[in-house]
């Protein structure tokens, strides 16, 4: 599969130098001068880096020492982090495990734990990522495959609980610096060692038959788990839709309303969960139930306390929210025996999903394995930590990077442009580089990219990891000059008060102009 889109890669770069041989070649500095004199442009605040990976000239810098807000360019930090400090080939175990004996009869004289180690993809997401994202019809797989394994091994009854356990990590679901419009939607979906699809809900809405009912709205993959309330009504066709939904921190009430028109094709959004425990330990309940297993026990969550990480090492059951019968609890037995067991695939899959969608779910998850599996503990802390470790042997000094998450979803995140280059020119001369490069989207093609640069002559040349938030763009990765030059390129735009296409227009005429020139030329 490598060697088909090294293939395929060459190709694309033979068309495109034949095209570019034809372009009108001027230095570097004055091309990309003059994209940024444009005056509503100029009033942003913009870094540029670029160095050729050949000679380790500088062909280009402005404002390359200066810090910026990098928005998902933070993600190249915590991946490579991960590649080099973890391993692409590790994989997440997700267990079901049990504090008693399951008896000939079926009855299991104790609690029954599902067990969350990490694993982001337990999920309908399709693996290996292949040039864009694929859901399967079964987000809840692993569940269901995990419920049907208990059955098979005889089980029946539950005498105890069914708890959902994500204390691998600490119950630190949000990053300092997000705001509170992230949390109701994908984007921002909380953070947990128990992640089921992406912890999310899918709600899809469609028009009514009539004009003046209200739209349908249904939810999956657990439809118990929001109290819906619906005011979008259906109106009558070619009046245009106008839909709405919020959900206010903390709270279990969705509230649609707005207007769909007849023959409307319906929409979907993906919608974050409150608490992924409290969501997969109701979730999974009701899979064993529907399987007719008796449980006479309730539904818990336990999650390790952030505050109790800085005293002692210990762990307490926290009310989880999502519906069911929900009790608080002090301690948890240890479990005993594993009834059934999930192995994820390789971590450069899910590496390769961050950066080609950037997940921003997943590079937290990513910041947090870093604290737990090479650090103190499974926070953000405790991964900041490793990531400060990892960059310093890197040769990047910590006066270059300030991080408060892994996604790059904070706003207080700043780094410059120097560094992200030092970051791209270090990991080329790792032996886990070129896997690394083979993560970000490729112009034109793939990812947060397939939809730029395409039909361009710089299609298929440059593999870069996008960024975006309000007032902010990045890009930054490599490319292939028309004269062979290898280069490591880091570009950020920040506080521009235009349109963010025109800026996103702006950046990806300057890696046009990065492509184009030919090296030695400044």
């Amino acid at each position: 599969m490598r060697r088909t889109r090294a293939a395929i890669l060459g190709v694309l770069w033979l068309v495109g130098a034949a095209q570019l041989q034809a372009a009108e070649h001027r230095p570097l500095a004055p091309r990309i001068n003059t994209v940024l004199s444009d005056a509503d442009l100029a009033r942003g605040f913009w870094g540029i880096e670029v160095v050729s990976l050949n000679t380790g000239q500088v062909l280009y810098s402005q404002n390359a020492d200066k810090l910026f807000i990098p928005a998902s360019n933070t993600k190249l930090f915590t991946t490579a982090a991960a590649l080099a400090l973890i391993g692409p080939n590790y994989k997440f175990h997700t267990t079901i495990e049990t504090t008693g004996t399951l008896d000939q009869h079926g009855r299991l004289s104790g609690d029954l734990i599902l067990v969350g180690r990490g694993d982001p993809n337990l999920s309908g997401r399709v693996l290996p990522y292949a040039m864009r994202t694929e859901r399967t019809d079964l987000p809840i797989k692993v569940l269901e495959d995990l419920a049907d394994t208990l059955v098979q091994k005889g089980l029946k009854f539950v005498d105890g609980n069914v708890i959902a356990d994500d204390s691998y990590f600490a119950f630190e679901r949000y990053g300092e610096g997000w705001t509170q419009d992230d949390l109701v939607w994908a984007d921002g979906a909380p953070v947990s060692a128990l992640t089921i699809n992406d912890n999310v809900v899918f709600v899809n809405i469609l028009p009514a038959d009539r004009a003046g009912e209200r739209a349908f709205v249904s939810i999956t993959p657990f439809a118990d788990y929001y109290q819906i309330d619906n005011r979008i009504i259906t109106t009558p066709a070619g009046t245009g839709r106008k839909i709405f939904i919020n959900r206010e921190p903390g709270s279990m009430v969705l509230t649609l309303w707005g207007n769909m028109p007849l023959g409307d094709a319906g929409a979907n959004e993906a919608l974050a969960v409150e608490d992924p425990a409290g969501f997969a330990a109701n979730l999974f309940r009701s899979l064993l139930e529907k399987r007719g297993v008796i449980i006479y026990g309730r539904t818990t969550t336990h999650h390790t306390e952030l505050a109790s990480l800085s005293t002692f090492s210990v762990t307490a059951l926290a009310t989880a929210h999502g519906g069911g019968d929900m009790e608080q609890k002090s301690t948890v037995p240890k479990p005993s025996a594993v009834l059934a067991a999930y192995e994820s695939r390789p971590l450069s899959d899910d590496v390769r999903v961050i950066n080609k969608v950037s997940q921003n779910l997943h590079a937290e998850i990513m910041l947090r394995l870093l604290g737990k599996e090479k650090g103190l503990a499974g926070t953000v802390e405790g991964g900041l930590e490793v990531l400060k470790g990892f960059l310093t042997q890197a040769g990047i000094p910590a006066g270059e990077y300030v991080f408060y998450d892994g996604s790059g979803l904070s706003r207080q995140n700043l780094v410059t442009p120097h560094a992200v280059v030092a970051l791209l020119q270090y990991a080329a001369k790792q032996l886990w580089g070129q896997l690394f490069s083979e993560t970000f989207p490729i112009a034109g093609l793939d990812g947060s990219l397939a939809d730029r640069f395409h039909g361009t002559p710089v299609q298929g040349l440059v593999l870069a990891k996008t960024g975006s938030l309000d007032h902010v763009k990045s890009l930054s990765g490599y490319a292939t000059t028309v004269s062979g030059d290898r280069v490591a390129f880091s570009i950020f735009s920040n506080n521009f008060d235009v349109p963010g296409r025109q800026a996103q227009d702006a950046v990806d005429r300057i890696v046009e102009a990065i492509v184009e020139d030919a090296p030695n030329k400044k």
